[in-house]
């Protein structure tokens, strides 16, 4: 994945939230999404929030890159920058295209439903080196089961915390970054907690 061949003397990284079940016609998403709150906000005796995830666009220089996490089952054009995957909700359903999940760091993409971001784009303070190393770990981002906590953070692992995994590991200061207002990020502290543990 070779960027442009003179040195860029420019970039920038985006962040877009995306409403949890943005662009899904069947609504069925966006129903589960907000059961799954309503039972974790009882639980933890607050009230329900609304759910978002976290994508990317990165450009350095002429090269533009969009990075997400999302299901191999909507996979559209066959050339969308495919550069790792892995299981959803359990490790052996993996074995099924319907339970896995891709890593998407794609040349000149699109973020799905781009047009329902909330609060986005987010720019953070970046240089060409930290967006070139951000593009550079997206294949080295560990594919643990979407929807559980393996890596032991106390947080599922999600979209969320693959962009605030290369977030920290690329050194970008994610202090910045504001959540829109009555929303939640789930699987962002897991993404922050890996990212801490090996700094690189």
């Amino acid at each position: 994945m070779s960027l442009e061949e003179s040195a860029p003397r420019s970039a920038t990284v985006d962040v877009y939230w995306l409403s949890l079940g943005a662009g899904d016609n069947t609504h069925c998403v966006r129903r589960n999404g907000r059961i799954f709150e309503w039972v974790v906000a009882r639980h933890q005796h607050r009230e329900p929030l609304d759910l978002y995830h976290a994508a990317l666009e990165v450009r350095i220089g002429r090269d533009r890159f969009t990075i997400e996490m999302a299901p191999v089952w909507t996979a559209g054009s066959p050339d969308r920058g495919v550069v790792a995957d892995g299981p959803v909700g359990m490790r052996w359903l993996g074995r099924c295209p319907l339970f896995r999940y891709e890593i998407r760091c794609w040349r000149e993409g699109a973020i799905p439903d781009v047009a329902e971001a909330v609060e986005s784009p987010q720019r953070l303070p970046t240089d060409p080196a930290r967006a070139a190393r951000l593009i550079s770990l997206a294949p080295r981002f560990p594919t643990a089961t979407w929807g559980r906590d393996e890596l032991g953070t106390g947080d599922m692992w999600n979209s969320n915390s693959l962009v605030s995994w290369l977030l920290v590991r690329s050194g970008h200061d994610v202090a910045s970054l504001h959540l829109p207002a009555h929303g939640r990020v789930p699987g962002w502290m897991a993404g922050l907690v890996v990212a801490a543990r090996d700094p690189g």
